[in-house]
């Protein structure tokens, strides 16, 4: 009896811990549930408005998840980077860059520019340890002065402009507002490239690298094996389904007319990922039990197998399959997006990673073990600044225009505030945590015009309250991480010292 009553209540522990720690997540979910019944907006509107929201601004806010694992709290400085994006996309307009090769053009450009931005940025953050998310805000205005001062005046004014229509009338100053499309056919570029490109560019590139390693192997007279440490395995992994989706389209032409298009629908694509996650979750599991020969289960996979699930069930309800049905998902935007959350997962595991995780979670123990503090946090910021830029290049392509003085001002705050909305911290974000905010803010973006309009007869009603969502969340994690820091003070003072204050 006793024995039933302590399991029953560590598992009572747990419940309420996990309701705790995703508070927010779960009060997001009620009022968007909320808003969405409020609204009355059709599943179709609604998905197709989502999906196009979350290629548009995922990768900005997994650009802030590296900063926040070396410790350096909330990157309010990612507005930089996206500055360093629309001076690099101005100048390819201005230059002549045309369609993909005109955003892979700016995504090179932007590359200088956010590392010396990024650089800066870290010195600035190591002088004034502790105050980084202030230091991150006062530095993105304090630099928004000079981005202004560059467009107003010396463009046009000091660096001659050939293109007339990116000049005021007057000849000095750009514009306010450049269309993409109009001036070269960046306009949704990335979006457009098809499936075949893909799959076609991804054969011939891992064919000179599987090639290549073969080459390198016997000109150094190593043995060509494909399991064990040096093997072709994880290439050949890569490499042989690409090969056999690319032999297939020479063959069967149904399959190459798919090949042709450059969005996926919808609702294929979510089951894709549903299914994806469910195999994944399995594969842990075998690989663990068979392979490393663990004596327990890694029982978290269990709990991705029942999400996934959950996921494909929903996807099984009429309005649901009707709505995502209907939805196109670009593909190539999404899959830079899946890139970059694998790339992540990796960097972690890497030494770097390791480094920034020990750096985050004390740097005084990272010293002591060696590690040079400064110079990691450094990396970490100039890696968030560059992806920054790079997210705000994929951003505006999708726009189609590119709003010179405003574009960037609100991208730190609704960057930081979806990322927070999925569950993440000042000291604690992930993957996850990032693409469950992306969905669950924009979706709230999307709905509270609308839930507005219908309850209160006036669309602005809305429009404050998901301004007020994106501030308050930010406000509130802040007080928390402040109050937690005094409390950890607190506790952690030795009490010779708190005698000897109350004496």
């Amino acid at each position: 009896m006793e024995k039933q009553i302590l399991n029953r209540q560590v598992v009572l522990d747990k419940t309420r811990d996990v309701l705790f720690e995703n508070k927010v997540v779960i009060l997001f979910s009620a009022v968007t549930l909320f808003a969405f019944f409020a609204s009355g907006m059709s599943t179709v509107m609604f998905f197709s408005e989502l999906f196009t929201r979350f290629g548009r601004n995922t990768f900005l806010v997994l650009s802030l998840l590296i900063p926040v694992v070396a410790g350096l709290g909330l990157n309010f400085g990612i507005v930089i980077g996206a500055m360093a994006a629309q001076i690099a996309v101005f100048l390819i307009v201005l230059w002549g860059g045309q369609g993909v090769f005109g955003v892979a053009a700016a995504a090179t450009v932007a590359v200088p520019l956010a590392v010396i931005f990024g650089l800066l940025i870290g010195k600035l953050f190591n002088a004034m340890k502790g105050s980084e998310m202030v230091g991150g805000m006062v530095t993105a205005l304090f630099a928004d002065g000079f981005y202004q001062f560059f467009f107003l005046f010396i463009m046009g004014g000091v660096i001659t402009v050939a293109n007339a229509r990116l000049v005021t009338p007057t000849g000095v100053g750009v514009v306010n507002s450049i269309d993409l499309h109009v001036e070269n056919n960046m306009r949704q570029a990335l979006d457009n490239i098809s499936m075949l490109t893909i799959v076609t560019i991804a054969f011939w590139i891992m064919l000179a690298f599987v090639a290549g390693l073969v080459l390198f192997k016997l000109v150094k007279k190593q043995p060509l094996k494909i399991a064990g440490a040096g093997g072709l395995k994880k290439p050949l992994v890569v490499f042989v389904p690409l090969a056999v989706i690319y032999g297939v389209s020479f063959v069967v032409e149904p399959f190459l007319y798919f090949l042709y298009q450059d969005r996926l629908m919808g609702l294929t694509a979510v089951r894709l990922v549903a299914v994806g996650m469910g195999l994944a979750a399995v594969y842990k599991i075998v690989y663990a039990k068979l392979i490393e020969k663990l004596p327990g289960l890694p029982t978290g996979q269990f709990g991705n197998i029942i999400f996934a699930g959950i996921i494909f069930a929903v996807t099984l309800g009429p309005n649901i399959s009707n709505g995502l049905s209907r939805v196109r998902v670009p593909v190539f935007t999404y899959l830079l997006i899946v890139g970059l959350c694998f790339f992540i997962q990796w960097f972690m595991g890497t030494r770097l990673g390791q480094n920034m995780r020990t750096v985050g979670h004390d740097r005084a123990v990272a010293a002591t073990a060696g590690i040079n503090v400064d110079r990691t946090r450094i990396i970490a910021m100039i890696l968030s600044t560059l992806l920054a830029a790079w997210g705000q290049i994929i951003s505006m392509q999708n726009f189609g225009v590119m709003q010179t003085y405003g574009a960037h001002s609100q991208v730190g705050v609704f960057a930081i505030a979806a990322l927070l909305v999925g569950g993440a911290s000042v000291s604690r974000a992930t993957v996850k945590h990032a693409l469950l905010g992306v969905i669950l803010f924009h979706s709230l973006f999307i709905l509270a015009p609308i839930a507005g309009r219908e309850l209160m007869g006036s669309a602005l009603i809305g429009e404050y309250f998901r301004v007020f969502v994106a501030n308050a969340v930010i406000a509130f994690a802040l007080i928390m991480h402040a109050w937690k820091r005094a409390k950890s003070r607190k506790v952690s003072k030795p009490p010779a010292a708190v005698e000897q204050r109350t004496a």
